[in-house]
């Protein structure tokens, strides 16, 4: 099973002027070259997400019903949780400048491969050294030797950030979903050939090994020359000013998104940590098929409207529609068929992870619109307010979470990750969005028929489910009456979600906001 790097966000400043990529099925196009580039992106990116989160949901299934327990699930959590972390900051950053800087990215391309290795590589050796107490203080001391083989993935994704890079910058997501697949392909085969042998959660480890590997090897294949090292002193000074704010930002989203993991090992112990790990992967099942698809496209959007306000906001509350309206039904089926799907799915030893799915469900929502949020404040120069976010998301966290785990296990957990994203965080997005231009109105009107629609799902499967009881055609239907239920509430939107508005009864595609540039020319 591969490893999936956290969609890395942008913030900072650069001597030179930033040309990243631009969703054309979210935010406007500057041209219709730049807008055939990413309509082609675009589609190849979720093709490509669609197809690994359902070959990985398949591979789970049956590690989950045949060869590993929770125990070894709790283990894998672990150390998958340190792997995801060192990730965000394992290149410093500067790997983003490949796809964000003007010009002739070769030119740099070397220093950046070099710094990129060399800060891996010391951060693979300081995790080798600290695994045993790290594994220690998260309550899970059999995860040392996990950590330490699973963490190899720091040292080839830093040495792949270059050639990575350019794939993205040229928009080659057909190329990328070609190597995504042979990773997949030989990291899956690689762990399940390991479980069935009884390597517990070690599998995993060297699964990733092998998937990670493919992918260095694709990517410099389709990056013929990137793969070379040099070293410029005043390169990489701009490197570092440009890369180590979004490290630090970075990990500190990745820390807010993983640190309930830590919280449940240290405190309840690998079992509960396990059921857990299974339930927070089934909540994110919308934010990595939907969410990330799109995020692989999207931030450059926002930079590209970054200068002209009405463009940006209309680009954002489109893409947060689009977003939303895909996200909510499965929210609310996974949330409401949560017992009977997992049981379903998984088998029934695994029904202790349906008590915390609904809450994460929740979480998974918020955390699409956090995502799209946090993308457009770094586009758009919002540094304060970005590191004001995460710090304070995390500092509430933390305490919320111990007291929660220890109330009332890991569904205390999960109510206590609702009630700290929607009651705090939600709110400082949106003033925070407010001061870049985007009004809370404009949000309102992207998500206001979405919920309506999952508010009538949520009925219609508390009002079916008791009569027509849980079996495999029940859950069918009760899931196709409530789809249908939720399409009409959200028909009223079409015409907003695909760009078009309506204008004394016929119908016209919206057109993009010039930007002050294109009005000169």
């Amino acid at each position: 099973m591969d490893i999936a790097r956290a969609p890395a966000s942008e913030t900072g400043e650069t001597s030179e002027a930033p040309t990243p990529p631009a969703p054309s099925a979210l935010v406007p196009p500057a041209s219709p070259s730049l807008g055939r580039k990413v309509r082609s992106a675009a589609r190849w990116s979720l093709i490509n997400t669609v197809v690994m989160r359902l070959g990985n949901f398949a591979t789970g299934i049956v590690l989950a019903r045949f060869a590993l327990g929770p125990a070894e699930w709790g283990v894998y959590g672990i150390a998958q949780t340190v792997l995801l972390v060192l990730l965000s900051a394992n290149e410093l950053g500067v790997g983003l400048a490949i796809v964000r800087w003007e010009g002739d990215a070769r030119r740099f391309a070397p220093t950046v491969l070099t710094l990129s290795t060399l800060s891996s590589g010391l951060l693979y050796v300081a995790l080798f050294a600290a695994a045993p107490t790290v594994a220690g203080l998260l309550g899970s001391p059999d995860a040392a030797g996990v950590l330490r083989v699973m963490c190899l993935c720091v040292v080839i994704d830093g040495v792949a950030q270059v050639p990575g890079g350019f794939l993205t910058r040229e928009f080659a997501q057909g190329k990328r979903m070609i190597i995504d697949g042979l990773n997949f392909v030989l990291s899956t085969a690689v762990t399940l050939l390991l479980a069935f042998e009884g390597w517990g959660a070690m599998s995993f480890a060297w699964g990733a090994v092998a998937g990670n590997v493919v992918t260095l090897i694709g990517c410099g294949l389709a990056a013929p020359g990137a793969l070379k090292f040099g070293w410029d002193p005043g390169q990489a000074r701009a490197l570092l000013r440009f890369g180590l704010p979004l490290a630090g930002a970075s990990m500190l989203a990745l820390a807010v998104v993983n640190v309930d993991t830590m919280v449940v090992g240290a405190t309840l112990g690998n079992v509960s940590l396990g059921f857990y790990v299974l339930a927070f992967n089934i909540s994110g099942w919308p934010v990595r098929i939907i969410s990330e698809a799109a995020r692989r496209v999207s931030f450059a959007g926002f930079s590209r409207l970054a200068d002209s306000p009405q463009a940006l906001a209309q680009g954002f509350s489109r893409a947060l529609g689009v977003l939303i309206t895909a996200t909510v039904p499965l929210c609310v089926l996974l949330a409401g068929l949560a017992g009977p799907a997992i049981q379903l799915i998984y088998g029934s030893h695994w029904g202790p992870a349906a008590a915390a799915l609904p809450w994460l469900m929740a979480l998974g929502l918020i955390r699409i619109g956090s995502e799209l949020a946090y993308d457009c404040l770094v586009a758009i120069g919002q540094r304060r307010s970005l590191f004001l976010v995460q710090g304070l998301w995390l500092a509430a966290l933390i305490p919320v979470l111990l007291v929660a785990a220890r109330l009332n296990g890991i569904v205390g957990v999960s109510q206590a990750h609702v009630l700290v994203a929607g009651g705090m965080v939600v709110p400082v997005f949106l003033v925070a969005l407010s001061r870049g231009g985007i009004g809370v109105g404009r949000i309102a009107r992207a998500c206001a028929w979405p919920f309506l629609g999952g508010a009538l799902m949520s009925a219609i499967i508390l009002g079916l489910e008791s009569p027509l009881g849980d079996g495999r055609l029940a859950l069918l239907a009760i899931a196709t009456i409530a789809l249908a239920g939720y399409a009409v509430c959200v028909l009223p939107s079409r015409d907003f979600l695909r760009g078009v508005e309506s204008h004394r009864g016929r119908h016209r595609l919206s057109a993009p906001v010039r930007s002050p540039q294109q009005d000169t020319r």
